[in-house]
């Protein structure tokens, strides 16, 4: 019997399973650690002593409806594994709950690092961290450029309406989450209605792209993109205005937000904006709805794990600051609104 037993992962019965469905895969007992970082889905490293694999699986508790769905996930990993953008392999999907309790999926397991902070990216220095943040954005290029239906994903999404049922659902989390005032979020939400763009040609959209959620490998080259629980077919150009945001710097210390934009050589959202233009063809003038909504998605999704917290259901550290970046968030929404507004 394992010693090492994390909430929400039983390597026991996981060993069980992978026994029955991949015979000869795993050598021994399993032992298993949760994976700091995550702020939703819960992500595992599991091993028995020789291969390691990844455990991803919903939160302990509160789950907002469309979150954290598993065969989503499991299914866009599968059919990208083939094309040029860096995903894991995946092993297997579970969907019955008895053996963790929840949907689950495994995959193969990537070496590489998830840069969260300008102090983990200091010791790269300027000209690589330039380069990585750069690579992050030729990545996106490559994964917008993929066709859903040559890769089995045509049915994926519905890019019609794309924009204005993300505002609406993202309104829905947010009230399914309320239960404190938030000034001048519902501001920001009516604001974004009024303004929607129109689309352009869609894509395979991940829903929460930046730097810490793909693993970089010594060569600053990335191996693998992770997290793939937003991802539908839609605007592509939702995810680079949660890139351009996530290259806003921000003074929060402490944050358990990424807040990678203050290291030295760190593009700034100018650069990173032109080099996707340039190499994606895409008309990207309307950016700033895009950050704007950036901050407001993210706003919402703060405030739900917030209220996951304040339930006593969340699992790792961090959790109780989480709060505290909220305001920030929407103040950020409603200045690059008016920005736009004003330009």
């Amino acid at each position: 019997m394992s010693e090492d037993h994390p909430p929400g992962l039983d390597p026991d019965r996981l060993r069980g399973l992978l026994m029955r469905e991949r015979p000869g895969l795993v050598s021994g007992p399993l032992t298993g650690r949760l994976i700091e970082g995550g702020r939703s889905n819960l992500t595992y490293e599991v091993t028995d002593g020789t291969a390691r694999w990844v455990v991803r699986r919903p939160p302990l508790g509160h789950v907002l409806a469309t979150a954290h769905d598993m065969r989503r996930e499991h299914r866009v990993i599968s059919a990208l594994h083939e094309t040029a953008v860096p995903v894991p392999r995946t092993v297997l999907l579970c969907e019955d709950e008895d053996v963790l309790g929840a949907p689950f999926y495994v995959m193969e397991f990537v070496e590489g690092t998830p840069y969260r902070t300008a102090g983990q990216l200091a010791p790269l220095g300027p000209e690589r961290t330039r380069g990585a943040v750069l690579g992050l954005v030729d990545t996106l290029v490559e994964l917008h450029s993929v066709d859903p239906a040559e890769v089995g994903l045509a049915d994926f999404g519905r890019p019609e309406g794309f924009l204005d049922r993300q505002l609406r659902r993202w309104g829905k989390q947010l009230d399914a989450s309320r239960n404190r005032d938030l000034a001048g979020i519902d501001e920001l939400h009516a604001a974004l209605g009024r303004a929607l763009p129109v689309s352009g040609a869609p894509a395979v959209v991940h829903g929460d792209y930046r730097l810490d959620n793909v693993l970089i490998g010594p060569d600053d080259r990335i191996n693998a993109i992770l997290d793939w629980e937003m991802s539908t077919l839609g605007d592509p150009l939702t995810d680079l205005g949660l890139l351009v945001m996530y290259g806003t710097p921000l003074d929060l210390p402490g944050s358990p937000i990424s807040t990678t934009a203050t290291a030295p050589g760190h593009p700034g959202a100018d650069e990173i904006v032109e080099r996707y233009a340039a190499r994606s063809g895409r008309d990207v003038s309307a950016v700033s709805w895009y950050t704007a909504f950036a901050w407001f998605k993210l706003a919402v999704i703060l405030e739900g794990i917030h209220y996951r917290y304040t339930l006593g259901r969340t699992v790792g550290a961090g959790f109780d600051r989480i709060g505290d970046l909220v305001p920030v968030f929407i103040e950020h929404g409603l200045t690059t609104l008016r920005t736009l507004q004003e330009g």
